[in-house]
């Protein structure tokens, strides 16, 4: 095994202690020491191959958002046009795919987006988060284009979007802190998750 093999196995593998620790123990969790402890190293062996804590924790975060893009089907071509039924079903699924990984990985999905945490870990983290982002604009585009330049209308796809995004991102998180039950009186997040798609996209003729 050449010097190259063993930085990409040690890296690999410090990151799978990561994914391991977040799963077990929370964000709280990840120190350098906790992390080298975990994958069976000495404490001083991540920074020979993160140059940064944060770029450590990044790594970590990208695992997360591999596993939820596979979750979403992200990590398919997506196709080159789509009808406002077919992109508002898609919404559909991507949104409670969501919010069934916020539920089932609790752990990697407050870190993969605690920003504050991995601030500084360099361009990786983008290029691995955006792509959840860009598809949700898409199918936004396709239920409700854009208006002209010159035309007052609704707002851009990308803010709707975002919009989107930040309403599901609150529910996983107030579902996950029992708050939201305390509002609804109950346990179904469906409701709330209609109300929300439907406020953003319109509501669902089907």
């Amino acid at each position: 095994m050449t010097e190259q093999d063993k930085s990409v196995g040690l890296r690999a593998r410090l990151v799978a202690a990561g994914v391991e620790l977040l799963a077990l123990e929370g964000v709280h969790a990840l120190t350098l020491r906790e992390i080298a402890r975990q994958a069976g190293v000495s404490h001083g062996a991540p920074r020979r191959y993160f140059a940064t804590h944060a770029e450590l924790l990044a790594a970590i975060a990208g695992h997360g958002f591999g596993e939820l893009a596979t979750a979403l089907g992200l990590d398919a071509q997506p196709p080159s046009s789509v009808s406002a039924a077919a992109a508002r079903h898609r919404l559909d699924e991507l949104a409670r795919g969501y919010l069934a990984f916020a539920a089932a990985q609790p752990g990697m999905f407050e870190l993969m987006f605690r920003h504050d945490v991995l601030e500084g870990s360099g361009a990786e983290l983008r290029r691995t988060s955006l792509p959840l982002f860009e598809a949700v604009t898409r199918l936004v585009a396709a239920i409700r284009p854009p208006a002209g330049a010159d035309e007052d209308g609704p707002p851009p796809p990308t803010v709707v979007a975002a919009a989107l995004w930040a309403n599901l991102h609150g529910l996983a998180q107030l579902r996950a802190w029992g708050s939201l039950r305390l509002a609804t009186g109950g346990d179904s997040v469906e409701p709330v998750l209609r109300a929300t798609l439907d406020a953003h996209l319109g509501r669902d003729a089907g």
